[in-house]
């Protein structure tokens, strides 16, 4: 697989330096690929060859997180500025701003595009929260509401990042503890928790496409699938670094994972060798299956094309990587000689 590298155009900074990516999404048909990161800028790329086709300017702040809705229209940033934007994803645009007390660490839509979920960080005397925003989508989209439809601060642990869950009334969320709970979206109550799905900090939390099962990443380097509705744990996988991220890739039983120590605690040697691996492990086997090396610095972020052809990993050296997968890929039989009915 020859990756297309997207580097950042800035006469100020050497290849990427201090411009570490935070999150990557795919738009539904997998043809575009949006990267917010440190910089405070959010791009826009084509998936196929990694030209930039935009920016979209306007948080004063690092971008910690980024969504699309599925018809690629609009795009929700959240910063740590602490304001969420809305914008036109086709002129680049930003359509309505909401401003916080603290900063904006996660940022959803729901699957009909209505509703945004957001997590706020708790700091200086300002409780976490999660808050549910109603979007409207007539007209050009400038007219929005600032008051969310329901807001509720999340008891114990503080949230860390979130998303809808199989129904619209319930929000999935992971905490700083490692815990994993349901909240009920208007009244705030938490409806079901697991309290030890992962032993230190949850650091990304990824949907199935039908939403009955998702996939977080720990610290405590493990991943985990759940199944939705219940959180009960499905599959664990036990790696040996802390992880940041993790993806399912459609069509395939596979699932991407991406970490690494921090610069802090790595010797400056294996920093210049691109070391840094994206691990492929089987899904269901729950056995690693391949790794590509290629990030100088801890792998932060990593988003699947919804089509299955190619991934993107966001690494702390400001590089994103673009992977279209070969024939081999598609080829591999994962399961041996058994064929798996769609």
């Amino acid at each position: 697989m020859r990756p297309i590298l997207l580097q950042e155009p800035d006469p100020d900074h050497f290849a990427g330096h201090e411009r570490s990516l935070t999150q990557i999404k795919f738009n539904r048909e997998g043809d575009l690929l949006f990267t917010c990161s440190k910089d405070s800028i959010i791009n826009v790329w084509y998936a196929h060859n990694g030209e930039r086709l935009g920016t979209y300017d306007g948080h004063n702040g690092t971008v910690w997180t980024i969504d699309v809705d599925s018809s690629s229209r609009f795009l929700v940033s959240g910063s740590a500025d602490n304001t969420m934007r809305l914008w036109s994803v086709e002129t680049g645009k930003c359509l309505f701003f909401w401003e916080f007390p603290t900063a904006v660490k996660r940022v959803a839509f729901n699957e009909e595009d209505d509703q945004v979920v957001c997590i706020t960080e708790q700091r200086m005397g300002h409780q976490g929260a999660v808050r549910v925003f109603e979007i409207n989508r007539d007209g050009d989209g400038t007219n929005q509401s600032k008051e969310p439809i329901s807001m509720f601060n999340p008891v114990g642990s503080k949230a860390v990042v979130c998303a809808f869950a199989h129904t619209n009334d319930l929000i999935i969320t992971g905490h700083e503890s490692g815990k994993v709970s349901l909240f009920d979206a208007k009244s705030g109550e938490e409806v079901q928790l697991n309290e030890h799905a992962h032993r230190d900090t949850v650091t990304d939390l990824q949907l199935a496409p039908d939403r009955s099962y998702f996939i977080t990443s720990s610290k405590d380097k493990t991943a985990r699938i759940h199944e939705t509705r219940t959180l009960t744990v499905l599959k664990t996988f036990v790696t040996e670094t802390p992880l940041n991220s993790a993806a399912i890739a459609p069509g395939k039983p596979y699932i991407l994972l991406g970490g690494g120590q921090d610069a802090m605690s790595v010797t400056t040697t294996s920093l210049r060798q691109g070391k840094f691996e994206t691990r492929f492990w089987h899904k269901v086997l729950e056995e690693e299956v391949g790794r590509v090396k290629g990030h100088f610095g801890p792998v932060n972020t990593i988003a699947v094309s919804p089509k299955g052809d190619c991934y993107a990993s966001g690494g702390e050296d400001g590089f994103v990587r673009v992977h279209h997968f070969d024939e081999t890929y598609f080829r591999a039989k994962p399961y041996g000689d058994l064929e798996i009915e769609d």
